[in-house]
Protein backbone atom coordinates (compact mmCIF):
# COMPACT_ATOMS: atom_id res chain seq x y z
CA UNK A 1 0.00 0.00 0.00
CA UNK A 2 1.44 3.21 -0.82
CA UNK A 3 -0.45 6.87 0.18
CA UNK A 4 1.31 10.49 -0.40
CA UNK A 5 0.40 13.59 1.61
CA UNK A 6 1.14 16.72 0.43
CA UNK A 7 0.71 20.01 2.10
CA UNK A 8 -1.27 22.56 1.16
CA UNK A 9 -0.78 25.49 3.19
CA UNK A 10 -1.72 26.70 6.80
CA UNK A 11 -2.87 22.93 8.28
CA UNK A 12 -4.18 21.57 5.26
CA UNK A 13 -2.88 18.55 3.49
CA UNK A 14 -3.86 16.12 0.81
CA UNK A 15 -4.13 12.91 1.00
CA UNK A 16 -3.55 10.66 -2.53
CA UNK A 17 -3.88 6.65 -2.02
CA UNK A 18 -2.29 4.70 -4.57
CA UNK A 19 -5.22 3.68 -6.54
CA UNK A 20 -6.06 7.24 -7.50
CA UNK A 21 -8.40 8.42 -4.97
CA UNK A 22 -7.89 12.01 -2.85
CA UNK A 23 -9.21 13.79 0.36
CA UNK A 24 -8.59 17.02 1.61
CA UNK A 25 -7.68 16.74 5.81
CA UNK A 26 -7.27 20.59 8.01
CA UNK A 27 -6.53 20.88 11.54
CA UNK A 28 -8.28 21.67 14.06
CA UNK A 29 -9.22 26.00 14.30
CA UNK A 30 -7.07 26.48 17.28
CA UNK A 31 -4.22 25.48 15.35
CA UNK A 32 -4.91 26.78 12.35
CA UNK A 33 -7.38 25.10 10.67
CA UNK A 34 -9.89 26.52 8.38
CA UNK A 35 -12.41 23.69 7.95
CA UNK A 36 -11.59 22.73 4.15
CA UNK A 37 -11.47 18.58 5.45
CA UNK A 38 -11.29 16.13 7.72
CA UNK A 39 -9.41 16.56 10.76
CA UNK A 40 -6.91 13.35 10.69
CA UNK A 41 -7.99 11.86 13.25
CA UNK A 42 -11.67 11.91 12.53
CA UNK A 43 -10.53 10.40 9.12
CA UNK A 44 -8.87 7.29 11.22
CA UNK A 45 -11.53 6.84 12.94
CA UNK A 46 -13.77 6.80 10.02
CA UNK A 47 -11.61 4.54 8.64
CA UNK A 48 -12.21 1.80 11.05
CA UNK A 49 -16.29 2.36 11.11
CA UNK A 50 -15.77 1.59 7.24
CA UNK A 51 -13.73 -1.28 7.87
CA UNK A 52 -16.12 -2.31 10.20
CA UNK A 53 -19.16 -2.10 8.93
CA UNK A 54 -17.67 -3.42 5.48
CA UNK A 55 -17.06 -6.61 7.11
CA UNK A 56 -20.33 -7.18 8.76
CA UNK A 57 -22.28 -6.43 5.26
CA UNK A 58 -19.74 -8.90 3.73
CA UNK A 59 -20.36 -11.51 6.47
CA UNK A 60 -24.40 -11.18 6.64
CA UNK A 61 -24.23 -11.50 2.82
CA UNK A 62 -22.19 -14.87 2.82
CA UNK A 63 -24.79 -15.80 5.50
CA UNK A 64 -27.37 -15.12 2.88
CA UNK A 65 -28.95 -12.35 5.00
CA UNK A 66 -30.84 -9.66 3.58
CA UNK A 67 -29.25 -6.73 3.84
CA UNK A 68 -30.50 -3.52 2.08
CA UNK A 69 -28.63 -0.85 4.41
CA UNK A 70 -26.05 -0.51 7.31
CA UNK A 71 -25.05 2.54 9.46
CA UNK A 72 -22.65 2.71 12.28
CA UNK A 73 -22.81 5.81 14.40
CA UNK A 74 -19.47 6.12 16.36
CA UNK A 75 -18.74 7.84 19.36
CA UNK A 76 -14.97 8.43 20.83
CA UNK A 77 -13.26 9.88 23.46
CA UNK A 78 -9.76 10.80 23.31
CA UNK A 79 -7.03 10.86 25.92
CA UNK A 80 -6.90 14.82 27.72
CA UNK A 81 -2.64 14.47 26.85
CA UNK A 82 -0.76 14.23 24.24
CA UNK A 83 -0.43 11.63 22.92
CA UNK A 84 -4.15 12.09 22.60
CA UNK A 85 -5.30 8.34 21.47
CA UNK A 86 -8.57 7.06 21.44
CA UNK A 87 -9.52 6.18 25.13
CA UNK A 88 -13.20 4.49 24.29
CA UNK A 89 -14.60 3.86 20.81
CA UNK A 90 -18.28 2.93 20.31
CA UNK A 91 -20.12 1.34 17.25
CA UNK A 92 -23.83 1.38 17.07
CA UNK A 93 -25.30 -0.35 14.08
CA UNK A 94 -28.28 0.24 12.60
CA UNK A 95 -29.28 -2.33 10.34
CA UNK A 96 -32.21 -2.78 7.92
CA UNK A 97 -32.82 -5.85 5.82
CA UNK A 98 -35.65 -8.33 5.68
CA UNK A 99 -35.98 -11.08 8.17
CA UNK A 100 -32.36 -10.25 9.86
CA UNK A 101 -31.50 -12.85 12.46
CA UNK A 102 -30.50 -10.81 15.50
CA UNK A 103 -27.83 -14.05 16.00
CA UNK A 104 -26.34 -13.68 12.69
CA UNK A 105 -25.94 -9.87 12.77
CA UNK A 106 -24.46 -10.18 16.44
CA UNK A 107 -22.27 -12.53 14.94
CA UNK A 108 -21.02 -10.95 12.22
CA UNK A 109 -20.30 -7.59 14.52
CA UNK A 110 -18.24 -9.87 17.15
CA UNK A 111 -16.74 -11.45 13.83
CA UNK A 112 -15.92 -7.80 12.66
CA UNK A 113 -14.76 -6.81 16.28
CA UNK A 114 -12.50 -9.94 16.77
CA UNK A 115 -10.90 -11.47 14.00
CA UNK A 116 -11.56 -9.24 10.26
CA UNK A 117 -11.37 -5.52 10.81
CA UNK A 118 -7.73 -4.58 11.18
CA UNK A 119 -8.39 -0.95 12.05
CA UNK A 120 -10.59 -1.57 14.87
CA UNK A 121 -8.26 -4.02 16.75
CA UNK A 122 -5.54 -1.90 16.02
CA UNK A 123 -6.82 0.95 18.37
CA UNK A 124 -8.44 -1.34 20.78
CA UNK A 125 -4.82 -1.67 21.61
CA UNK A 126 -5.58 1.65 23.28
CA UNK A 127 -9.26 2.46 23.27
CA UNK A 128 -11.86 0.29 24.60
CA UNK A 129 -13.72 -0.43 22.19
CA UNK A 130 -17.50 -1.84 22.55
CA UNK A 131 -20.50 -1.92 20.12
CA UNK A 132 -24.63 -2.71 20.08
CA UNK A 133 -27.00 -2.64 17.04
CA UNK A 134 -30.55 -2.28 16.00
CA UNK A 135 -32.22 -4.20 13.84
CA UNK A 136 -34.83 -2.19 11.61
Amino acid sequence: MKMCIKWKGGVSFLGESGNGHSVLMDGAPEIGGRGLGLRPMEMLLMGAGGCTALDVVMILKKGRQEIFDCVVDIEADRSKTEPKVFTRIHYHFILTGKNLKPQKVERAINLSAEKYCSASIMLGKTAHISHDYEIR
